[in-house]
């Protein structure tokens, strides 16, 4: 075995040592004076009043500068004023949205025709737990058909509102849905746009259903390529929705590779990756533990699979493409030290077969929930396990545990789905107790604590700057974040900043 250095780890495929670097997400490439830390970081974030605090901040900052107190600590003007922004939100929830994205939710850009023309607009993707699929416009162009649903805003947070004038930053419009046999468990699109042969740009959404008693779950795409015609009919959306593969057995989760050209389903057999050319299945790891959460990296060669045992594996998927499953290498894992704590001593092992590295296994105390490889930091992802725990992991450190924990999440077995925002310095989940929660990524601050909806946020997804400015989200000169969030009984609009 090599030798652990400090400063160093190693990598067994170039057999050789690497210097770690990089810092938590979100920190400063330099590191941070060590001297006295911020004032506020002692002041829960919900205790704070809003107006006193962002005054002070922006008097200081015009009559000095950047505060001494700040120059001297780990943050600065920056990131002291957007935190008091992002932990006093503007929600709204909409009408008529009731289960139509307790099961998925993905935005994504998409052109219409309208009697004017060809028109760029955002489109909602929603998949509920009864199988529909809403194909809504966020916008203001499908008000002008009839033949659909205007889901009207109404302002939920605060109760008590700081500006009166404040304006719905986004319009919904639902057209009829279409239907699926079995429940929609995952709607992903493409990291980035796929490129034809023929040098055009085709762009798709991945939809996973998640099987019932008389079929397994399946798999479609959904073509987004072509703009589509208004006003959309249900019939106009399930024509543009293709099969790719059906299995006999449940799909819990899905994703798609960067360049839109596979896709890895999670099930409870283990986890297959799917051609979506040509709907060629592989399984890529088989085991008796349930896959519930899973995630490609940036190169889509590795994928992380959590278990319904705690378990967080990596899985080599460049290989064993025609390789059945059962030519696949067995391993015997170590069970989860939470077993071996409750008096399983019996099962010190389980089995799982794939090509797969078991010292690059990591576990949480229960079933994970959900697994959110950063974009902007490629060696980090996060984590969160059905005990409420949500951890932050470096791949090159993973043996050694989380490098960050977000404390406050209440969860004992719902399938909560994690979210960041664009800039991937903030972190979103709901939890059991129906409270929506918000914390610094790099320092695990919990900075937003609040309820708002009457059942469970299960999943979320936040729009991009990128579609805010093409789309006129912004308010004034100042860019704005929001996120979408499903839930049994609705969607729900946060407008962070």
């Amino acid at each position: 075995m090599p030798q652990e250095l400090p400063g160093y780890y190693f990598d067994a495929e170039k057999n050789r040592y690497f210097p770690i670097k990089g810092p938590i997400p979100g920190s400063k490439s330099k590191p941070p004076s060590s001297s006295s830390s911020s004032s506020s970081s002692s002041t829960p974030a919900r205790r704070r009043p809003v107006s006193g605090r962002t005054s002070t901040l922006l008097e200081m900052r015009e009559l000095n500068g950047n505060p001494s107190w700040l120059k001297h600590a780990k943050c600065n003007f920056q990131d002291e004023f957007l935190k008091i922004q992002v932990s006093h939100p503007q929600v709204w929830a909409f009408h008529g949205t009731d289960k139509m994205a307790d099961g998925a939710l993905e935005q994504m850009r998409l052109h219409i025709m309208t009697p004017e023309g060809e028109t760029a607009t955002v489109g909602l993707l929603a998949g509920g737990m009864n199988g529909s699929l809403s194909f809504c416009e966020v916008g203001k162009v499908g008000r002008h058909f009839d033949y659909g649903v205007d889901c009207m805003p109404e302002h939920v947070w605060p109760l008590k509102r700081e500006h009166e004038d404040c304006k719905v930053p986004v319009h919904l419009w639902r057209p009829p849905t279409a239907q699926f046999p079995s429940g929609v468990s995952c709607i992903k699109m493409p990291r980035k746009r796929s490129t034809t042969v023929d040098g055009n740009q085709f762009q798709q959404a991945l939809i996973s259903t998640l099987g019932s008693d008389r079929s397994g779950g399946s798999v479609h795409i959904l073509n987004l390529a072509e703009p589509f015609d208004f006003p959309l009919r249900a019939s106009t959306v399930g024509r543009r929705v293709c099969h790719i593969a059906s299995f006999q057995c449940t799909i819990w989760t899905a994703d798609c590779s960067s360049n839109g050209n596979r896709a890895i389903v999670g099930t409870n057999l283990g986890a297959a990756v799917v051609n979506l050319e040509n709907g060629a299945v592989s399984w890529v790891c088989r085991g008796k533990s349930d896959v519930l959460a899973l995630q490609f990296d940036q190169s889509g060669n590795i994928a992380l699979c959590g278990f319904r045992n705690g378990a967080i594996v990596t899985v080599d998927v460049r290989e064993n493409q025609r390789v059945s499953s059962s030519r696949l290498i067995s391993h015997q894992i170590p069970s989860s030290p939470s077993e071996k704590f409750h008096g399983h001593s019996q099962k010190q092992w389980f089995k799982l077969s794939g090509k797969i590295c078991p010292t690059n296994t990591t576990y949480m105390p229960k079933s994970i929930c959900s697994l959110v490889s950063l974009q902007l930091y490629d060696q980090y992802f996060l984590a969160s396990s059905m005990d409420g725990s949500i951890n932050l992991y470096d791949h090159r450190q993973i043996k050694k545990g989380p490098v960050q924990s977000y404390e406050g999440q209440v969860n004992s077995h719902t399938r909560t789905q994690l979210g960041t925002d664009p800039s991937e310095k903030f972190l979103l989940s709901g939890g059991e107790d129906c409270l929506t929660r918000l914390w610094n990524i790099k320092s695990g601050k919990l900075l937003f604590e609040e309820r708002f909806s009457t059942s469970v946020p299960l999943v979320s997804c936040c729009q991009s700057t990128e579609r805010q400015n093409h789309m006129g989200y912004s308010h004034g000169q100042h860019e704005s974040w929001g996120s979408w969030l499903g839930s049994q009984d609705g969607l729900y609009y946060a407008q962070w900043y």
